[in-house]
């Protein structure tokens, strides 16, 4: 065994018996190279093996880090939802997560926001108070029309990276990505209509589709691949489905990256039943990985995907901006953002196109990739040490949310009230279900820096769902 392979060894073991724990960051090169005394080529060397064996990560200009290492035992099973249309449901709950006010010392895990405190938000913050200075009328005005061209351009730019190559016109700015959604529906659907979803899915899309009176057939989903396939074309074969909407890059709730063949599958299904496909991206630019997924839009060619995202999750939900890419339904997605509220703020696309412009965003991302797959690793290791056993978990590939399924028939949802005596919140489960499946599921956002204010939160949850699986 050579050196390095040696010293490899060594620090593998140290890893695995928690001597280094998942997160942490390893001694630099320089470091390690003087207190072993070994030559910083043979720590190199050791590190990048660690590294192709996917026990630490490299992080640019910062070192390596200890990876969370998932057991597939741990993974949920695929999701067996009710295989017919049905109504959705839960609107009360989704109500209570999303307008409680919650003080400075609440730990909010049920939410999906990102971290807005993050120091590479600064220059969008200056930016924004330079333009109210120099352009005070861009206050005040709003952006007509399918939004401002030069963010519609850097929209264009930044869509490369996940494979799509469109022009501006393609693209109509939207007051977050819920009006995309909620304005993709519109265009290809009418009320009393069949949408599929994965399941489980996002509340807010699926409160989209309740509202715009349709309704939804739950499709298994795996926890690492997404949606299957074979059970989405039974459905088709049985059902008058007019689209399918997902999340299938860093999906919420489950976090998984849907393979490239699926993908193409998906497409293929699409032509042959012919259905619309609306993807939200919303959280694809929050991927671990580099590059970044390719979307399902980046492979039709037929116009049928409407390619929604936003920048809730990548800068801050307050912006309220969001896009679609609409494809063949542009012209009507146009006239519908038109007739619902005319156009968006000037001011806050104006700012977040110079924001791109300068370079500061891809900054940003990079910073808060880092964080948040740090968050996901320091979040699994807690839950296994603090929760019930027998609980299991995803392995997000991205975004900020950890799906986690209790063993025995805990209710997510009386947890939840029972943790708000400790200023703790989640997400129960059932709101990712139409059909009231996932009882003893919730999701926990893991965004904010991993801190023992965190961790002391974690441990709570577990201690009172111990208590509930006890009584």
């Amino acid at each position: 065994m050579k050196l390095y392979e040696q010293f490899s060894s060594e620090i593998k073991v140290k890893i695995e018996h928690g001597y280094y724990q998942p997160g942490q960051k390893l001694p630099s090169i320089r470091d390690m190279s003087t207190s072993r005394g070994v030559s910083i080529s043979t720590v190199q060397e050791a590190y990048r093996l660690l590294e192709d064996t996917g026990m630490v990560m490299s992080r640019p200009k910062s070192g390596y880090y200890v990876q969370q290492q998932q057991n597939t035992d741990l993974l949920p099973d695929i999701s067996r939802p009710e295989q017919k249309p049905v109504d959705v449901a839960h609107w009360d709950e989704v109500l209570t997560l999303t307008t409680t006010e919650s003080h400075h010392n609440f730990v909010a895990f049920g939410g999906g926001a990102p971290d807005i405190t993050l120091k590479t938000l600064k220059p969008l913050q200056r930016i924004h108070a330079d333009l109210s200075r120099q352009q005070p009328r861009c206050l005040f005005e709003n952006a007509k029309g399918n939004g401002l061209e030069e963010l519609r351009e850097q929209i264009v730019r930044l869509m490369q990276n996940s494979g799509c190559y469109l022009h501006p016109d393609d693209i109509v700015i939207t007051t977050g990505c819920q009006e995309a959604l909620s304005l993709s529906l519109k265009a290809i659907s009418k009320p009393g209509d069949i949408i599929a979803i994965d399941s489980p899915s996002f509340y807010g899309s699926m409160q989209a589709i309740q509202s715009n009176g349709l309704k939804v057939i739950e499709i298994p989903t795996h926890p690492e691949t997404g949606i299957s396939m074979t059970a989405l074309e039974m459905a088709l074969e049985q059902w008058p489905i007019k689209a399918i909407q997902l999340i299938p890059t860093s999906n919420n709730p489950l976090g998984y990256i849907m393979p490239d063949k699926n993908k193409r599958k998906l497409l293929e299904l699409a032509s042959r039943y012919d259905f619309a496909i609306i993807e939200d991206d919303i959280f694809g630019d929050l991927v671990y990985q580099t590059p970044r997924p390719k979307t399902i839009k980046s492979f039709d060619t037929e116009g049928r995907v409407l390619m929604c995202s936003s920048f809730s999750k990548t800068v801050a939900p307050g912006l309220r901006i969001g896009w679609v890419a609409a494809g063949r339904y542009g012209k009507l997605l146009t006239h519908l953002k038109f007739i619902t509220s005319l156009g968006s703020t000037a001011l806050p696309q104006l700012a977040l196109s110079q924001f791109i412009q300068q370079g500061y965003f891809e900054k940003h991302l990079r910073t808060a990739r880092t964080q948040y797959q740090r968050g996901r690793d320091c979040m699994i290791h807690w839950v296994q040490q603090y929760f019930p056993e027998g609980t299991k978990m995803t392995y997000p590939q991205g975004g900020v949310g950890l799906w986690v399924e209790l063993p025995g028939d805990i209710d997510t949802l009386e947890l939840n009230k029972k943790l708000l005596a400790f200023n703790t919140g989640i997400a129960p489960g059932t709101l990712f279900s139409a059909s009231d499946k996932y009882r003893n599921c919730l999701r926990l956002n893991y965004a904010t820096v991993p801190d023992d204010r965190i961790k002391s939160a974690v441990k709570t949850i577990g201690e009172q769902a111990k208590l509930m699986l006890d009584t």
